[in-house]
C-alpha cells in the first residue's frame, strides 16, 4: 500500500500513463505497491508490474531483480510486465508479447501546423466544446459504436470499456466532448491531469453516425489548451496502437518517446486467461 505522500512523489516523477496511480487503480482495481524504484499493481492472484524507474535510470538487471522481489512477495498466478527492454530471464517466459512506443507532445514552444489551426477553425463553426467531470449514457453510446467499428487490440477495447467507472472514482479525470448543431455528440476526448509534468490522453473516439470532420482535430487543440492552462509541460499521448492512431497523434506533433515491451506470464495451467479477462473484471 502507498501513502497519500508516496503517491505525491510519485505523480511528481511520473513521465508514463501506468506511473499515475489513481488512472491505474481505477482501472484494474488493484492495490498500488512501491519496490525500489518501481511501482506496481496486485490483487487476489495478479500483478501488473511497472517497469519504468521511477528515477529514469533503467537497468535491465535491476529491473529484473525487482520483478522478481514483487513477485516473490505476492506470488502471483498472473504477471504482467511492461518495461522499456524486457530483461532476458523473461523472454522465454512470456506466454504473450507486444511491442510498441509511447508518444508525447512537447508543449514549451508549441505552435501547431496552419493546415491543423484551418481545420479546427472549420470544426468549430459546426460544433461546441463541453468540458465536463461526468461520462454519460451518450458518451458511452458513442464509445460502443466506436468499438463496433474499430479493430483494437483486446487491452486497448477494455480500456474504453473501463472509462465509465474510471471517471466516476477519478479525481483527475476531465471529459471534452464535441457537440454537433443538433446537440449531438460527435467526438469525446478522456484527459487525465493527475501527473506533475504531463497531462494524459487516455482514450478518444468519434461516432459516423453523427460526423462531424474534425471533430477530433477540435478536441486535441482544446485538450492542449487544458494542459497549457494546467501547466503541463508535454503530453502524454500514450501507445501507437495501430496505423491510424499512430498517424493522428503524430499528425499533431506527437513524437516516439519511450520503447514498451509488454509480457504476459502465467505461473499455472490455465492458458485462457490474460490482462483481458481482468480488465473484463472476470479475474
Amino acid at each position: 500500500m502507498l501513502s497519500s505522500d508516496q503517491e505525491q512523489e510519485i505523480l511528481s516523477k511520473a513521465y508514463v500513463p501506468e506511473h499515475v496511480v489513481s488512472l491505474m487503480k481505477a482501472i484494474s482495481k488493484g492495490e498500488p505497491f512501491l519496490t525500489h524504484d518501481y511501482l506496481y499493481f496486485a490483487k487476489d492472484n495478479w500483478l501488473i508490474f511497472v517497469g519504468y524507474p521511477l528515477e529514469r535510470d533503467f537497468s535491465k538487471a535491476r529491473c529484473e531483480a525487482a520483478v522478481q522481489e514483487a513477485v516473490d512477495a505476492i506470488r502471483p498466478e498472473y504477471l504482467w510486465f511492461i518495461a522499456p527492454e524486457m530483461p532476458g530471464a523473461w523472454l522465454e517466459s512470456c506466454e504473450e508479447r507486444q511491442s510498441d512506443w509511447y508518444y508525447e507532445l512537447d508543449l514549451t514552444a508549441y505552435h501547431p501546423r496552419s493546415s491543423l489551426m484551418r481545420q479546427v477553425e472549420k470544426a468549430a463553426l459546426e460544433t461546441r466544446v463541453d468540458i465536463s467531470t461526468t461520462f454519460t449514457k451518450e458518451h458511452a453510446a458513442l464509445v460502443a459504436e466506436f468499438l463496433k467499428r474499430e479493430k483494437l487490440p483486446p487491452m486497448i477495447r477494455e480500456l474504453y470499456r473501463a472509462m465509465p467507472g474510471y471517471v466516476a472514482a477519478s479525481s483527475s479525470a476531465v471529459v471534452l466532448s464535441a457537440y454537433d448543431k443538433k446537440d449531438r455528440l460527435a467526438a469525446l476526448f478522456i484527459v487525465d491531469l493527475a501527473a506533475k509534468a504531463f497531462a494524459t490522453y487516455v482514450v478518444g473516439c468519434y461516432s459516423r453516425k453523427q460526423y462531424v470532420a474534425h471533430a477530433s482535430d477540435l478536441l486535441f487543440l482544446e485538450m492542449i489548451g487544458l494542459a497549457i492552462k494546467e501547466r503541463k509541460a508535454y503530453l502524454s499521448l500514450g501507445l501507437g496502437v495501430n496505423d491510424g492512431i499512430r498517424r493522428f497523434k503524430e499528425k499533431w506533433g506527437g513524437t516516439r518517446f519511450l520503447a514498451y515491451e509488454f509480457c504476459e506470464r502465467r505461473f499455472q495451467k490455465d492458458k485462457k486467461s490474460s490482462l483481458q479477462r481482468l480488465l473484463e473484471g472476470k479475474l
